[in-house]
């Protein structure tokens, strides 16, 4: 269908127009953010608006590109891969996965894809065989969900948010599936609450989707979203769902854990004991086909062949983490303490977190973003992947919002 500007009849698509003009709240406030700091100086915004990782890349990765650089062809090293990425890089990632969970991953079980978003995409319009098809989002969850899963002609049903431990209500869960369900959403470590599901939660889910998968006659998947696995504090131990649930797909990047989200990089996992696993790793090869999202960069594959056992140094985020939780608490506010990612999903005080983050951006220059695109109205999210110096002197920018509701 056209659309109109006035008089004027333009032949777009309308659908894709109203993706690309819908308002982003996490993109304006960092452009607000940055409009500001040209007037009352960087020094003075206070933005926890973006995900975006702010400790460097592993030292090993920077050696690992100069090193190809320096020794590899130019051609070959910037030329095309197979579709699927190179077979000795999804090797080395599956030897990883084995390593470290115990499992029997395999090369041609893990299809790479140019970063986490096209493999959720993939996979959505892989499992997507009708119009009536339910994709299962457990809330709070990452918004362009919204996209990802009825782009492909699904809808997204919601369970609503367990508010109190941040956790899945199970009794909700089991309400929400029905025989149109063809997959629930596993986000852990979350965002936006930081929460690490327990591997007993996870379990209950495997023990639900097994019953209900008998009764309805078909298989109903997990698809597990894990850009920030390696993204946990204190010891806890994030579950590997394909260990607790055989008909599990796993989608990664390694924009979190490595810092590399501008080099877009990830894959989609089809463990061979999921249900149709041939068939869906084909199916998730043609949805990649037609998103484009094939032959990821060559370079950064080989990167990744060399670095997938890199772990990211965690200190800066867990300082960000506890001085922030352990304030806010201190001040009288509310929320979960994270065990993963790095962000914090506070209530705000007054229940009303659009009214919270509009009143702290025009008095404060305090941007955070309110949880209602997360499908969790009164809560706000704190990105504390900034400065640890910012977030000193944003403390006292959060006292002050709170006193201003007593």
């Amino acid at each position: 269908m056209a659309i109109r500007n006035g008089k004027e009849l333009i032949m777009v698509n309308e659908k894709y127009h109203g993706l690309g003009t819908a308002p982003s709240v996490i993109r304006e406030l960092f452009a607000y953010g940055l409009q500001q700091a040209k007037v009352v100086g960087k020094e003075n915004v206070y933005d926890y608006s973006l995900g975006n990782p702010s400790i460097p890349a592993p030292a090993k990765v920077n050696e690992t590109i100069k090193k190809l650089v320096d020794t590899e062809d130019s051609i070959q090293l910037h030329g095309y891969s197979m579709a699927p990425g190179f077979e000795n890089v999804r090797q080395a990632i599956a030897d990883n996965l084995n390593e470290r969970f115990g499992v029997n991953a395999k090369a041609n079980e893990l299809f790479m894809t140019c970063g986490c978003a096209p493999a959720l995409v993939s996979v959505a319009h892989a499992l997507t065989t009708s119009p009536e098809d339910e994709f299962v989002a457990i809330a709070p969850f990452f918004p362009e969900y919204n996209v990802f899963f009825t782009c492909a002609g699904a809808k997204l049903t919601v369970v609503p948010a367990d508010t109190v431990h941040f956790q899945i209500d199970m009794d909700a869960l089991e309400k929400t599936i029905n025989e149109h369900s063809v997959a629930v959403v596993i986000n852990s470590p979350n965002n936006p609450s930081g929460v690490v599901y327990t591997e007993g939660t996870l379990k209950a889910i495997a023990e639900l989707l097994d019953r209900k998968s008998k009764e309805y006659g078909h298989p109903i998947y997990i698809i597990a979203d894990e850009p920030y696995r390696e993204l946990v504090y204190d010891g806890v131990k994030v579950t590997f769902i394909p260990t607790v649930y055989d008909n599990t797909i796993v989608c990664y990047s390694w924009s979190k854990s490595l810092s590399l989200p501008g080099e877009r990089i990830g894959y989609v996992y089809v463990p061979e004991k999921c249900a149709d696993a041939k068939a869906l790793y084909d199916t998730v090869a043609g949805a990649a086909r037609e998103i484009g999202s094939v032959c990821p960069p060559t370079l950064i594959q080989k990167v990744i062949g060399e670095c997938v056992g890199e772990m990211p140094d965690l200190a800066a985020y867990d300082e960000n983490r506890n001085l922030l939780y352990n304030t806010l608490r201190e001040y009288g506010y509310e929320c979960a303490k994270p065990d993963g990612a790095f962000y914090l999903f506070v209530k705000a005080p007054n229940g009303d977190a659009v009214a919270y983050s509009e009143k702290a951006k025009l008095d404060h220059n305090l941007l955070v973003v309110p949880g209602d695109g997360f499908a969790c109205p009164g809560y706000f999210r704190l990105s504390y992947c900034v400065s640890n110096d910012m977030i000193k002197r944003s403390l006292p920018a959060f006292k002050a919002m709170i006193e201003s509701y007593k």
